[in-house]
């Protein structure tokens, strides 16, 4: 769940894109598109749409564009609240002709890639992490070379590893990652940027730090900064699995989003690159704790590094966005004052008082 304030962001109309084509076959050739129907909003299709981004970034967009214009998909079942926000349908980014008769059934212009397995989860499953997040990568790049369409592939700042510079760490410098994660995420964003020298692809990437967000944790490694407000405020303590001094580039998931949509409506003669760092800050757990503190004063932290410390010791302490900034004029909103107050009403509103309603009607029953 996130706060409703998503909806209210204003920002200008975009031009609508190129529409999609159609494949030889099909009633026209390759290479012979629809003349652009400007008069219409572009048509979004969100894969991976039930994690932790997928849902919060089709409010935003439905609510710039029009509910039926933005379809949400993954290959979970949802649940009611989603199915009635807007459409929803089954999509398996592994299953290439059923994405094609996706786009060509919705009349797609934008495709923005969710699917992955994250950082921690990857590692205990490579297989599975090759196949979803390098071969599905492969499948909806082709797909949107075929259809011309825009591309968004989030990458990460686990897309840099420990021969990186860390502090800062430039938008393009050396990257030999460590985890099958970050090892699939270079892997896109080259694919992406050949795809667009060699074919003229409008692919688009933005690398994320951490992201936060009220939702529970996914199976990343700076999900700790989101734990730690469910364990704080249910408990009063919390046990962490990196040291106190780790330092790692965070970002407030509406920043997050709205960078996001803000680098899409973004003109191409603009970008001067296909892949750009964004963040908004730097924290350690101990920092962010500290802060913490003066909402639940008794909080009580301990730290128990585990196999996800190799992990962020090889990450990026601080992003250089800067050429975001330049480009395209990225500004974030959220620093770790008002993060943590905006965190804590969040889970405390969205899940913990939804909680103690639920077990006060049951204790009635």
């Amino acid at each position: 769940m996130f706060r409703k304030c998503l909806a209210s962001l204003a920002l200008a109309p975009l031009p609508r894109i190129t529409p999609a084509g159609q494949l030889a076959g099909l009633g026209q050739s390759r290479g012979m598109h629809q003349a652009p129907d400007k008069s219409r909003p572009p048509k979004v299709l969100i894969t991976g749409g039930l994690g932790q981004l997928g849902i919060e970034c089709a409010k935003l967009l439905r609510s710039q564009y029009g509910s039926e214009n933005v379809i949400l998909s993954d290959i979970i079942k949802p649940s009611q609240a989603v199915l009635e926000n807007g459409p929803y349908i089954f999509a398996d980014i592994l299953d290439f002709k059923g994405l094609q008769k996706i786009v060509v059934n919705h009349r797609i212009d934008w495709l923005i890639h969710f699917s992955a397995l994250l950082s921690a989860v990857g590692e205990q499953n490579v297989p599975l992490a090759v196949r979803v997040n390098i071969e599905g990568v492969h499948n909806v790049i082709e797909l949107a070379k075929q259809y011309k369409l825009r591309i968004f592939v989030p990458s990460t700042i686990g897309a840099f590893g420990p021969d990186s510079p860390r502090n800062p760490t430039p938008n393009i410098t050396i990257q030999r990652p460590r985890t099958i994660y970050g090892v699939s995420k270079v892997h896109a964003e080259l694919i992406g940027e050949y795809y667009y020298h060699k074919f003229g692809l409008d692919f688009r990437c933005l690398r994320f730090p951490g992201v936060i967000s009220s939702d529970p944790p996914g199976g990343g490694t700076t999900d700790y900064a989101v734990a730690v407000f469910h364990e704080a405020l249910r408990f009063g303590k919390y046990t962490c699995y990196l040291r106190p001094d780790t330092r790692l580039p965070m970002m407030y998931i509406e920043d997050c989003l709205r960078a996001l949509l803000e680098f899409m409506r973004a003109p191409n003669e603009q970008l001067k690159r296909r892949v750009y760092n964004v963040t908004a800050m730097s924290f350690t757990p101990e920092e962010l704790v500290d802060r913490l503190s003066k909402h639940v004063p008794n909080l009580h932290v301990t730290y128990k590094p585990d196999s996800r410390q190799s992990i962020a010791d090889s990450w990026p302490e601080v992003f250089d966005d800067s050429e975001a900034r330049r480009d395209w004029q990225w500004q974030h909103k959220y620093d770790l004052g008002n993060l943590v107050d905006f965190m804590v009403k969040d889970v405390q509103e969205n899940y913990i008082n939804v909680e103690n309603r639920q077990q006060q009607q049951q204790l009635k029953i």
